[in-house]
């Protein structure tokens, strides 16, 4: 297993969507995320982390080291049984046979580390308690994003869409068309903060530098193959990574976050584009042992 990092990293995301839908809310008809109080636009952390375990399981294609914990039509216990087996204990006698080995829960979780990148990177909740208390753990991940948030309030249009195709033949003897609609926004630029724990991954998961190269190529590259005409166009603007000297960070987090601004260009106006924004960083006189690192 490869050596974990050692510095700690703050960044920040700047994505945009252009008439699409970056993330529905199934509580609002599936109508863009918002905040009810300011009218900014929310993707949550959950659907940027999807995005993120989709290009990693892309680019790596079952790779030993990189396959994927939580994914489609693949149930946790089947992965969790896997790391019993890998020390010759039948999941279906795990009380008898888990007193035999030394550190069984142990070995259990850095197995899961050692084989799955989300759980290394995101962590995980591996105590299902099924089949006789199948358990591998439970993993706080070193990677950590928060929800995005617009910088401007959205106003999601609701456009409504005709197809020919009939669904029934009922249907068919007294209707040429049938109506739909469809949510999106026309503009939106959003920005998401996360962290990086380098004594997590020291402690915990194992989290390497390799890793950490993987993770800033899969957030750039998040959108890229997962183009979809509801989603619009989606695209990563802008990665700033904040490095630390030390393993627990040589400055505040939000020190650092405060230093990035964003604003439109013409308050007159509505943003339909990225240029119509202007992204300043202060990296001078940063705190002594931070350095500031742009990837886009």
């Amino acid at each position: 297993m490869a050596e974990a990092i050692k510095n700690r990293y703050d960044f920040v995301v700047l994505f945009d969507v252009e008439n699409g839908n970056p993330n529905g809310d199934p509580d609002a008809g599936n109508m863009p995320r918002i905040d009810m109080e300011t009218n900014c636009g929310i993707v949550t952390d959950v659907c940027l982390k999807r995005k993120i375990r989709n290009y990693v399981e892309a680019v790596k294609e079952g790779e030993e080291g990189y396959r994927i914990y939580i994914k489609e039509r693949v149930p946790l216990n089947r992965s969790d049984e896997e790391a019993y087996h890998s020390m010759n204990v039948d999941p279906k006698k795990v009380k008898e046979q888990k007193k035999k080995i030394e550190n069984f829960d142990l070995k259990a979780r850095d197995y899961m580390c050692e084989n799955f990148f989300d759980i290394r990177t995101f962590g995980a909740v591996m105590t299902t308690f099924v089949k006789d208390n199948l358990n591998c753990g439970q993993v706080r991940g070193p990677v950590q994003i928060g929800f995005a948030k617009s910088i401007d309030p959205i106003i999601p249009q609701e456009i409504t869409i005709t197809r020919v195709a009939i669904t029934t033949e009922k249907d068919a003897e007294n209707k040429k068309t049938e109506m739909g609609r469809k949510y999106i926004v026309p503009y939106g630029l959003y920005r998401a903060e996360g962290y990086v724990s380098a004594n997590l991954a020291r402690k915990v998961t194992g989290f390497s530098e390799e890793d950490l190269e993987l993770l800033w190529q899969a957030i750039i590259n998040m959108f890229e193959l997962d183009h979809s005409a509801a989603r619009g166009n989606m695209s990563v603007r802008k990665l700033i990574i904040f490095k630390h000297e030390s393993e627990f960070g040589n400055a505040p987090a939000y020190q650092l976050f405060e230093r990035i601004n964003v604003k439109r260009k013409d308050e007159t106006k509505p943003a339909r584009c990225f240029n119509d924004y202007e992204v300043t960083i202060s990296d001078d006189n940063l705190p002594s042992g931070v350095e500031c690192i742009q990837k886009l």
